[in-house]
C-alpha cells in the first residue's frame, strides 16, 4: 500500500494564500517524522536544508528559500518553519488507523509563491521516498 494525497485546499485573504493537503501514509509516524524534520529528510523530497536548529526558536535556513525560525516544534508531531519573508510551513503528523499516519500540511505566503501543484508533486515525491 502507498499512500495518498487528498484533494488540497487554497485560501486567499488579501495577498496572504494559505495551501492545505491532507497526505495518508501507511508507515508509522515515528517512519515518517525524520523526513519532516531533519535536513537529510526534507532535502531527499522538498528541499536542501542549509541550517536546522531542531527545537522551538530553532534557527532554520533552506537553500533558495531563505531563513528564518523554528515557530512550532513538538517532537515526533509538529514541524513548522517560519521564514523571515514571512512564509510559513507547517509539518502535523497524527496516527491514522492502525500503523498509519496522516500529514496535515499547511504553506502560507505573500504574493506570489508555490501552487498547489509543485506541492502536489513534492508530496508525492515524499510518499515516493517513505516508499
Amino acid at each position: 500500500m502507498t499512500g495518498s494525497i487528498e484533494q488540497g485546499t487554497s485560501q486567499t485573504h488579501g495577498n496572504t494564500h494559505i495551501l492545505h493537503f491532507l497526505v495518508k501514509f501507511p508507515q508509522p509516524m515515528e517512519a515518517v517524522w525524520p523526513a519532516l524534520s531533519t535536513p537529510e529528510g526534507l532535502g531527499a523530497w522538498w528541499t536542501a536544508v542549509d541550517v536546522l536548529e531542531p527545537r522551538l526558536g530553532g534557527t532554520v535556513a533552506l537553500r533558495g528559500l531563505g531563513a528564518g525560525q523554528v515557530t512550532a516544534w513538538d517532537v515526533d508531531r509538529i514541524a513548522e518553519y517560519t521564514l523571515d519573508d514571512g512564509a510559513r510551513v507547517r509539518f502535523h503528523l497524527e496516527p491514522d488507523g492502525g500503523h498509519g499516519s496522516a500529514l496535515r500540511f499547511s504553506h502560507e505566503f505573500r504574493g506570489e509563491g508555490a501552487s498547489e501543484q509543485d506541492w502536489r508533486d513534492r508530496l508525492e515525491r515524499l510518499i515516493a521516498k517513505l516508499g
